[in-house]
């Protein structure tokens, strides 16, 4: 076989129609696109819901609702179901339940933006929980459970109350530290009292100058009698 025998299987293609070539071929003189119109144009052909310039359907209809672009979707786990995949042996109780062995137990198809752990049904089982999201109710009865629920984002609080525990002790000593701050500025004022004490006997010391002054003027007063000898 050559190149120029190449072809494709018989009926995979089709010659192009011909139009415009005579009234005996069926498509001549208006090639198929009748008489005027904007159809009948160049570029004629309207897009969908176009209404011929009239304000069309979807723009008389009002809005209804609110969509928002950025929210977030979630596959949602119950705890009867989580139940019945530890009572299959899907998954071990004795090792972290993360959302990627979820997935492989089948207990969802797509993961979406995360896991949300849902509270409906009961678990008895003492497990450890990994996921996205948690309501507080799952969380709750999971540790009734003796269990643990460790939230990585997106619902649920931070962590278990083991994990909740220690900022609640750190915002206690900065509290506390707080306090201790108005304490440590008491003495300053005191000790800012003697200034006022060394202010006053800086002013005593200072009273004393116009008797000195007085007693220059009476030195000064011998010479004026003195003085008078002379002009005698």
């Amino acid at each position: 076989m050559r190149l120029n025998e190449l072809r494709d299987n018989p009926g995979a293609t089709q010659p192009r129609k011909r139009v415009g070539r005579g009234i005996g071929s069926g498509t001549g003189k208006t090639a198929g696109s009748g008489h005027k119109g904007q159809k009948s144009r160049s570029g004629g052909n309207p897009p969908p819901g176009f209404e011929g310039g009239q304000m069309p359907l979807y723009r008389r209809l009002p809005k209804r609702g609110f969509k928002n672009p950025t929210r977030k979707e979630f596959a949602e786990v119950n705890l009867r179901t989580l139940q019945r995949a530890i009572d299959s042996g899907k998954l071990d109780a004795a090792k972290t339940i993360d959302e990627a062995a979820m997935q492989t137990a089948g207990l969802f198809k797509r993961r979406l933006d995360g896991v949300r752990v849902l509270a409906k049904g009961e678990l008895s089982a003492k497990v450890t929980i990994q996921v996205t999201g948690a309501s507080q109710a799952a969380i709750s009865a999971v540790e009734k459970a003796g269990g643990n629920v460790i939230v990585t984002g997106g619902g649920g609080r931070p962590g278990s109350d083991s994990e909740a525990q220690p900022k609640s002790d750190t915002a206690k000593s900065k509290s506390a530290a707080a306090k201790a701050k108005p304490d440590a500025a008491k003495p300053k004022a005191k000790a800012a009292k003697p200034k006022s004490d060394a202010a006053k006997s800086k002013s005593d010391a200072s009273k004393p100058k116009p008797e000195a002054a007085k007693s220059k003027s009476d030195t000064s007063k011998p010479k004026s009698d003195a003085a008078d000898p002379k002009q005698d």
